[in-house]
């Protein structure tokens, strides 16, 4: 029991501080809705803040390393916190501007990131100590933090309607430094990988750029995220937020939506950590990028009776509960400790590299093209991305070659052209 009490504490620390962001995911661009009108700048506002979440992101790995993961995590709350409650308090004091509220969300986005990053460095560790299934433990990771999405959401929604989107935006930053406190009070005494730094800085950059390159189903798996999150930050960030303001004129409708989805990834992920250990990835990963995906897209463009969207969106969360823990689950595998914090580092960055751009293009389509003209748009394209592990599957089929164990060693390059040819 005691062994498994430092994992716990991070999955509830993470659980606190991604609650506090599905608030902000929903209040921030409603702020932008009501105070601009304008989806082109609601869009702008979402990509300030992640184009620094995706260079953080790639530079924080060597950073992680010098001073520590758990350092690292406690920081960037605290850090974020800061930043994400200067937003209402300015606001409601001296004023705030547009291109203020830019260069906020943007520190936000960039002191975030390495967070991120090194709580996912933290899990290998913990998941060891635990003495718990790979597949079970992230299941485990994945399905708090959903289960923090489905209740952030819905609250954010009903709290913007009464208290407004600024002020929801503070909740927001006490979540993060509630999250900051929780681990530096349960992790001190978790080992820490000593790593190297007599490299430069350069360099232990380039090796998780190596590291990930080396590894075909890695960057495969980069790639496609990064095409996948590049449309989700559309829908997440623009998409429904306009659909929810022109068409269901309730921010309570669209934390809804945000929560029944969530609901539905809880528990497919739930489910996942019960069954996964027994089933083969590649299908059901494929299977669940296929259901999840693009139907979303394709039924609010239809503009369904509301409790219709609302069963798609569960099913669809339902099908998306595996992914994650699938993919984490890889990772761990596949990467060594030397290199986690520079490999996830770089990964997170290829990752989320398409959300900026994301979430220019949903704004500029819906002022130049339409809201349902751009919700068609991104879900052919959303069903084109997820064709890919049916495309190329001796790549991905090597999802279950190094089931079994963290990886300890080197990194593992399988022989693909062999497999290839069989």
């Amino acid at each position: 029991m005691r062994r498994a009490w430092p994992l716990r504490a991070l999955l509830t620390a993470n659980a606190i501080s991604i609650g506090g962001t599905a608030m902000t995911l929903l209040a921030l661009p409603w702020f932008v809705l009501v105070t601009t009108g304008s989806a082109a700048r609601t869009g702008i506002v979402a990509a300030c803040e992640t184009i620094p979440l995706v260079l953080a992101a790639g530079l924080s790995g060597p950073f992680i390393d010098r001073i520590g993961a758990r350092r690292a995590a406690v920081l960037s709350d605290v850090l974020s916190a800061v930043g994400i409650a200067l937003v209402p308090l300015l606001h409601d004091s001296v004023g705030l501007h547009f291109w203020q509220l830019c260069i906020l969300v943007g520190l936000v986005g960039l002191v975030r990131a390495p967070g991120d990053t090194a709580r996912h460095v933290l899990l290998p560790g913990l998941v060891t100590l635990a003495q718990m299934p790979t597949e079970r433990a992230t299941s485990a990771y994945d399905g708090v933090s959903r289960g923090a999405r489905m209740l952030g959401a819905p609250l954010a929604g009903a709290l913007i309607a009464v208290l407004g989107p600024a002020h929801v935006l503070l909740l927001d930053a006490a979540t993060f430094l509630l999250s900051a406190a929780l681990m530096a009070a349960a992790l001190p005494a978790v080992p820490v990988e000593r790593v190297s730094q007599h490299d430069g800085y350069a360099r232990q950059l380039r090796e998780g750029l190596q590291g990930l390159r080396a590894d075909r189903l890695l960057l495969g798996i980069t790639t496609m995220v990064m095409l996948t999150n590049l449309l989700d930050a559309a829908m997440a960030s623009v998409l429904l937020p306009v659909y929810s303001r022109d068409v269901l004129d309730s921010s309570v409708a669209l934390g809804a939506m945000f929560g029944v989805f969530g609901l539905g990834a809880l528990v497919g992920t739930v489910l996942y950590g019960i069954v996964g250990p027994r089933l083969p990835r590649w299908p059901v990963f494929t299977v669940a990028f296929l259901v999840g995906g693009a139907p979303r897209f394709g039924v609010v463009a239809s503009d369904p009776p509301y409790e219709l969207l609302l069963v798609t969106l569960l099913v669809c969360g339902l099908a998306c509960g595996c992914l994650n823990p699938i993919l984490t689950a890889v990772s761990l595998e596949r990467v060594p400790p030397a290199l986690r914090s520079r490999v996830y580092g770089v990964s997170a960055a290829g990752a989320e590299a398409g959300m900026p751009l994301g979430a220019l293009l949903a704004g500029l389509s819906v002022q130049s093209l339409g809201l349902r003209t751009a919700l068609l748009i991104a879900g052919g394209v959303y069903l084109a991305v997820t064709l890919s592990p049916l495309v190329w599957r001796s790549v991905w089929r090597q999802m279950d070659a190094t089931r079994g164990g963290l990886a300890t060693g080197d990194v593992v390059v399988p022989d693909l052209q062999g497999a290839e040819q069989r």
